[in-house]
């Protein structure tokens, strides 16, 4: 199979970022990072969700949690300075960011956004994140997603 180029994975190739994929095949049934990690053979402990949030500011947030956590709603208002956070609206998501739910990659979105990866993932050597693209993953540095989606470690879950 031919592999297809994301803007994840050509934002990585631009910034001489090392890493590698993981294709799975899709449960278009079952979306989440959990299921995404067992059909992909990857512990779910080192696969990181992309949830996209919105402030009363009307700015948008990504935060990039581990698949088995939550985000803690008052760590996350703490950390943005907003009064009150929502989930972006699913029918919004491709609009602002350019994938779909099931392949929303922290990384390549179509414009930068403030960007949280939970300080957690500093405690592992390489962590999954979505290619953009439902079905494949991307393994690559903590440190290395920090620096490429321009973001910042913090707790937050």
């Amino acid at each position: 199979m031919k592999e297809r180029k994301t803007n994840a994975m050509r934002l990585l190739e631009q910034r001489g970022i090392a890493y590698e994929t993981v294709e799975y095949e899709v449960d278009e049934e079952h979306l989440d990072a959990i299921t995404a990690s067992r059909k992909a053979g990857i512990d779910p402990e080192l696969v990181y969700k992309t949830i996209v949030m919105v402030g009363e500011s009307g700015q948008v947030y990504v935060f990039v949690t581990p698949a088995l956590f939550q985000i803690s709603a008052k760590k996350a208002r703490a950390l943005t300075g907003e009064k009150a956070l929502e989930l972006l609206k699913l029918e919004l998501l491709q609009k602002v960011t350019g994938y779909i739910r099931g392949g929303c990659s922290p990384l390549g979105m179509i414009h930068r956004y403030p960007t949280f990866v939970e300080e957690l993932a500093q405690l592992e050597e390489r962590i999954y994140v979505s290619a953009g693209l439902r079905g494949v993953q991307l393994a690559l540095s903590p440190d290395d997603l920090v620096a490429a989606c321009e973001g910042s470690y913090a707790s937050f879950t």
